[in-house]
């Protein structure tokens, strides 16, 4: 494998890492954090159940006060924005009452589907928001010996008080690669079995297993699902993808051999080559097939290969 000297176009952040807000690590360590900052004025709350969190009419991030939120969530200080009033997660489990106890958002809206949609600050700080409450929600008791943990730094670790463990959140290494023709005017794109009843077609993608690197993951998965052999690697980014606990490291990569592309059959069940001008009329939405959604990272990788601004 030989890495490309420079990539062919500008590398853009995939849509969950182009911004967010000062999240003052620094802060967390201090006593009562979270006590104090619930009583200070200012505080705003994201609220958050499941993956979902209240938009405003224009469909933005609503955040809330924090007498709006019931009993009984769990709390974890996110930062401070740009004016530094205090930003606080409530976030409870999708199969939990909601975190508010009043109802000020005028509709809900999950981060898979509007991500992409929405400004820097608010995607970047919603999928802090859900990353880090699926962690407090669903992994509330310690692994060593089955106790209930305790908060710690402000929402960031967990202690267990009977053996002593320390917990954090746990994120969980992914390469995502988009395989490009060797005369670049070609991209391959492979259908999930997952998706039989929808035309969708995406990048690779697989979790880098214990004792890989990231580029040994990568010729791995793309032979394993497509059957090609990959080179040229070009790094293009990387954003969490909390489905459950992912970081999605992005990449470019060149077949060596484009006619030995044939789907698994197990995860995969079809692959197929595209010219940018598929691809480009299928990110307008007037192609024949359907392509990832703008939150996902794949949408990127495609979209940066086809010259598309999207």
């Amino acid at each position: 494998m030989s890495p490309s000297a420079e990539p062919p176009v500008p590398v853009r952040p995939p849509a969950l890492a182009r911004g967010g807000i000062d999240r003052c690590a620094d802060e967390r360590s201090a006593p009562d954090l979270l006590a104090r900052l619930r009583g200070e004025a200012p505080t705003r709350v994201v609220a958050v159940h499941g993956d979902r969190a209240p938009l405003d009419g224009d469909g933005a991030l609503l955040t809330v006060p924090v007498g709006h939120i019931r009993e009984g969530v769990s709390w974890a200080f996110l930062g401070r924005d740009a004016e530094g009033a205090a930003v606080l997660l409530a976030a409870s489990g999708a199969d939990e009452d909601i975190p508010v106890a009043a109802h000020p958002a005028d509709a809900w809206g999950s981060l898979r589907a509007i991500g992409g949609e929405m400004s820097a600050t608010d995607a970047g700080l919603l999928v802090e928001a859900v990353a880090l409450g699926r962690w407090l929600v669903e992994a509330p008791f310690c692994s060593r010996c089955g106790a209930r943990t305790e908060e710690r730094t402000g929402g960031w670790a967990r202690h267990c008080p009977v053996c002593g463990r320390e917990h954090f959140p746990r994120t969980d290494p992914a390469v995502i690669v988009a395989v490009i023709s060797p005369d670049g005017s070609s991209l391959l794109l492979g259908k999930n079995a997952l998706w039989a009843d929808r035309n969708l077609y995406s990048t690779f993608a697989g979790f880098v297993e214990a004792g890989e690197s990231l580029e040994s993951a990568i010729v791995r998965e793309v032979q394993e699902e497509a059957g090609v052999l990959v080179e040229a690697l070009q790094y293009r980014g990387s954003q969490s993808w909390p489905y459950p606990r992912s970081l999605m490291l992005g990449f470019h990569a060149t077949a060596a051999d484009i006619s030995a592309a044939r789907a698994d059959g197990e995860e995969i069940v079809d692959v197929r080559w595209f010219s940018r001008e598929e691809i480009r009329a299928a990110l307008r939405g007037d192609g024949d097939i359907l392509l990832p959604g703008t939150t996902s990272i794949a949408h990127r990788l495609i979209a940066d290969w086809a010259g598309d601004p999207a």
